[in-house]
């Protein structure tokens, strides 16, 4: 695929978009290949899909990698691979490709396969737009070059707090500079570092919202900002504003964290001569707490298990690192994940790959997003099997609110756990297959045995509240070994009560369970116990407790008959005689 970057005229005439093109319903969705996509960035795009495939329109996947030092290709194929997780497909933008992973798959290149009239979908690649936007500005009289240092504007914010003043840009010098040819030619020839601002108007900034209703920022509050950084990129203020136009955006939906961007954005639109899109500020999502929901939240939950556990290094981490993180210096993932597998610690979820490691599914979370900020009224909660359909049908911006939504990790789960319960037997059977493949290749022997894999299917199914539990919660079934600690008081009444009398019924079934067959070995064990329990008037949980904790170390697993014939004969007996063994002295 060949674009043409070509501006003729007028900025806003761009070739390749008809007049009807430019009146069709199209939205967007523009993150940032920084790390994973956060739960409130996957809402953003799910309103933003919505609102399209609702109105009969387009919805457009651009990514926004003019941060040069922190976008990555990895990032970028699991952003896609989430998208394509939660069901949301796009009509321009990177081809969807064989990305299916949450960590991208190596051999896919996303910024060569791309798709759509408006491209190329990467602002990486579209440099020819912004920079005849840039001359454009200039030859207005409304972008000039500024030479301030970060030591200055730093000093300049210092004492304007001393001064108990809201800090005010002041751009007078810069604009005397500019219009001094001569001074300004030595001073670029000079190498010195610098940045172009684009100058505000002298007038308020309406911004008409199609939640919020119309927000006036007054010209005094009015301040010039950065749109070409120190290394000579666009910021996300000036390729937002030209892309949009490019691209024929009719509605910008994002969070109300934005909103204090727009008055800018608006200007630039009105400066350029393009047409305004219509706007949308969704509302934010705040943990249970009332704190924002963001990344940082591992950050925190990270470094405050390793303040406790006092550590003072972690494997695999640079100690320089590792400081500038305790010391809050740096919030770097790769440090938070390495504190959470050092020290056993769940992190917070807060990507959509989090939620799809934990074992969401993906219909439950997009059933649950779409209640933070909007509803479809009746005090609908459930969209049934197919959520996205619902959401699509039943959309509309006026009904997402305005306050602030907050996330209920409780209901979530509840939804998930509901969810997990109906899914038709095979349909659970191949999501677990997936899902155990994808995070847990320890489970291979199991799945590798059809009827062994059947049965751990169906003695979970109902009992789990994730794709994520029966993992977790079977690992005693792929471990080569269980170990044994009796102090718990759970395990202590299950097999040491009256003087251990759980390991002389252990024995005691050993010596029983030898002689049955191996062939259905865990039925035919349900069925002794149960005569035995009938006829010497035995309650079963005496004999099922001390199986327990002999096969997983525990008192919480599937039913016997289930255990038994996922674990097979010898490896039981082999437990059984194991965790005699290991009765304390």
């Amino acid at each position: 695929m060949v674009w043409d970057l070509t501006i003729e005229g007028e900025f806003d005439t761009i070739r390749g978009m008809s007049d009807i093109e430019k009146q069709k319903v199209v939205t967007r969705f523009a993150p940032s290949p920084t790390g994973f996509l956060h739960v409130g960035g996957a809402r953003t795009a799910m309103f933003s899909w919505a609102y399209a495939r609702a109105n009969g329109g387009e919805f457009i996947l651009r990514i926004e990698d003019t941060d040069k030092a922190r976008s990555t290709p990895e990032a970028t194929k699991a952003i896609i691979a989430d998208m394509k997780w939660l069901g949301l497909d796009w009509d321009q933008g990177p081809a969807p490709g064989s990305c299916d992973s949450c960590h991208g798959d190596a051999d896919w290149d996303p910024y060569a396969e791309q798709k759509g009239e408006n491209g190329p979908y990467f602002q990486s690649q579209r440099g020819e737009l912004y920079e005849a936007a840039i001359k454009k500005l200039f030859d207005m009289g409304r972008a000039y070059y500024c030479f301030k240092t970060a030591e200055e504007l730093d000093a300049a914010r210092k004492a304007a707090r001393a001064a108990k003043k809201p800090y005010q840009y002041d751009p007078a010098d810069m604009l005397a500079l500019n219009a001094d040819e001569d001074a300004l030619k030595a001073k670029l020839d000079s190498g010195d570092k610098h940045v172009v601002r684009f100058k505000m108007p002298d007038h308020d900034v309406v911004v008409n919202d199609e939640i919020l209703g119309e927000v006036v920022v007054k010209a005094a509050e009015l301040e010039d900002f950065i749109i070409v950084k120190a290394d000579g990129g666009p910021t996300f203020h000036l390729a937002n504003v030209v892309d949009d136009a490019a691209m024929g955006v009719t509605l910008v939906m994002r969070a109300q964290e934005h909103l204090n961007n727009t008055p800018k954005h608006v200007a630039l639109f009105e400066a350029l001569g393009l047409k305004l899109p219509k706007f949308a500020h969704i509302p934010l999502i705040f943990n249970s707490d009332g704190s924002k929901m963001s990344k940082r939240d591992k950050g925190k939950a990270a470094r405050a298990a390793a303040k406790d556990a006092k550590l003072e290094s972690v494997e695999g981490i640079d100690d320089e690192l590792f400081k500038g993180f305790m010391d809050k210096k740096n919030d770097e993932m790769v440090v938070s994940i390495a504190i959470a597998k050092q020290l056993g610690l769940a992190l917070p979820e807060i990507d959509v790959a989090d939620f799809r490691d934990s074992g969401y599914l993906p219909e439950v979370l997009n059933n649950y997003l779409a209640l933070l900020g909007w509803s479809p009224g009746n005090d609908i909660e459930r969209f049934g099997a197919d959520p996205l359909t619902f959401i699509k049908d039943h959309f509309t911006l006026e009904r997402v609110g305005k306050s602030a939504a907050k996330f209920d990790r409780d209901k979530l789960a509840k939804f998930n756990t509901e969810a997990v319960v109906m899914l038709e037997p095979e349909d659970f059977k191949a999501r677990l297959k997936k899902h155990l493949e994808t995070h847990y290749p320890e489970y291979g022997s199991i799945l590798a045995n059809e009827a062994h894999f059947d049965a751990f299917c169906k003695a979970n199914q109902e009992r789990s509240r994730s794709l994520d539990e029966p993992a977790k919660g079977g690992m005693f079934f792929v471990s080569d070994e269980v170990k044994y600690d009796f102090k718990p008081k759970n395990i202590k009444k299950a097999i040491m009560k009256n003087e251990g009398e759980g390991f002389v019924m252990l024995a005691r079934l050993k010596d029983a369970f030898s002689e049955l067959p191996e062939e259905g070995f865990g039925d035919a064990a349900h069925e002794w116990i149960a005569k035995t329990a009938e006829e010497e008037g035995l309650n079963m949980g005496k004999m099922a407790q001390p199986i327990r904790v002999a096969v997983s170390g525990g008192t919480v697993t599937p039913p016997i008959d289930a255990t038994l014939n996922i674990l097979g004969k010898a490896k039981t007996l082999a437990r059984f005689e194991a965790c005699i063994a290991a009765k304390p002295k």
